[in-house]
């Protein structure tokens, strides 16, 4: 059994931050009800092609973007813009013991499904607000997204060639980093509230914003500035406070190459027939080395470009020398190491045939993650869900149906 289970999540979001979250949530074994528009559903449930194609081998209008951040969750569809909508989801909030969304600020006051709304009748419920930037503040009631956030909050200014090299200028990262970490600071949060509950009985509302996690997880580059109130630069896939420590061109492709200590680029400069650059004063520290940037790094290059990038991990990684391939994608999914871990798995799926799905990477000795449902259909629990939670029997759902309440 999971370590959430009994836990039951009311998610109310849609897209990517908190629906990844939830995600994580439902891995951990909690019951997660998510609420969606009849008809249409979570948006990127269209955000696609790629699609999965079910047993048939046809495309089935499930997207892969949703496929990804949906698994182990029941699909509610509900119209909440209809009062009897709002009603039912005014009693799954009852039920549950934590709420999830990601409107703009003050969007569910207008249906009653504000924290102010749930609080005093629902003093238990953890109540986690997901918002661009935050519930308060001259731009709380502003719309972002993660490539903009990226942009505002520092990111894209340190990701890419520096201004001036071919190809340089800003880049955003090739995943939504934003969304992602917001949706994980969103379960430490939950978790660490559902703690604080056990102790004093009562809920809360978490306040989190996407430009907040952005500026808070700029971690040393942060610092950086901080400290010397110069702001970074971009330097491609360089490290600004250790070097070596980037991805480099060998004879056939390329090489990432970690340096993190003293000794490690010594053994580097000894594999590599010149161990008189870990002697040399400009070399022999990682501060100096970070001084003498310009001068090695063209050294490091001129070496590398000897073998293959095959015969370096061959002969560093037995001396403990970081280094790694680029891999595309269908090379991660090959490494032996990812094929032992199990980091791809299938789960059956109701249009026929299974949905792959990347494994949530935390283990636990002793308490195991649970995969037990696919990404689900929309509005596939609808009927059993409002059945077994709210007591609704089957005249009541078909009239509720009839009206396009539900879904």
């Amino acid at each position: 059994m999971g370590p959430l289970t009994g836990i039951k999540v009311l998610d109310l979001s849609r897209v990517l931050a908190g629906p990844w979250a939830t995600q994580v949530l439902a891995d951990f074994g909690a019951t997660v009800y998510k609420v969606e528009k009849p008809g249409s559903g979570d948006d990127t449930r269209a955000w696609g092609p790629p699609w999965l194609r079910d047993g048939a081998g046809d495309e089935s209008g499930e997207s892969a973007y949703y496929l990804s951040t949906n698994r182990g969750k029941h699909s509610v569809a509900i119209d909440m813009a209809q009062p009897d909508g709002q009603a039912l989801i005014r009693g799954l909030a009852a039920k549950a013991d934590v709420l999830v969304e990601n409107f703009k600020v003050g969007g569910l006051a207008k249906y009653g499904l504000g924290y102010a709304d749930l609080a005093t009748s629902l003093p238990g419920l953890i109540y986690c607000s997901i918002s661009a930037f935050g519930q308060d503040g001259p731009e709380a009631q502003g719309a972002g997204y993660d490539a903009m956030i990226q942009g505002k909050g520092g990111l894209m200014s340190l990701t890419g060639l520096p201004d001036g090299e071919p190809g340089g200028g800003p880049q955003k990262v090739g995943v939504a980093v934003v969304d992602l970490m917001t949706g994980m600071y969103a379960v430490a949060a939950i978790t660490a509230a559902l703690v604080e509950r056990q102790r004093s009985g009562r809920g809360q509302q978490i306040d989190l914003a996407l430009l907040d996690t952005q500026v808070g997880w700029l971690a040393n580059q942060g610092l950086n500035y901080l400290l010397s109130g110069e702001p970074p630069r971009r330097q491609g896939t360089a490290h600004p406070n250790i070097v070596p420590y980037q991805a480099f061109a060998t004879a056939d492709g390329h090489l990432m190459l970690a340096i993190g200590n003293d000794r490690q680029f010594a053994a580097f400069a000894g594999l590599a027939g010149r161990p008189e650059l870990a002697s040399d004063a400009r070399y022999a520290t990682n501060a100096a080395r970070v001084a003498h940037r310009a001068e090695l790094v063209p050294l490091v290059e001129q070496l590398l470009r000897a073998r293959s990038t095959r015969e370096w991990i061959e002969r560093l990684t037995p001396a403990a020398v970081p280094c790694g391939p680029i891999n595309d994608l269908a090379a991660v999914f090959a490494e032996p190491q990812v094929r032992h871990r199990g980091m791809r798995f299938d789960l059956p799926h109701p249009l026929g045939g299974s949905v792959p799905q990347i494994r949530n990477p935390i283990r636990y000795s002793r308490t195991g993650l649970e995969y037990r449902l696919p990404p689900p259909l929309l509005g596939e629990h609808t009927r059993t869900v409002l059945g077994a939670e709210l007591g609704l029997g089957d005249e009541t759902l078909a009239a509720l149906r009839a009206r396009g309440v539900i879904g």
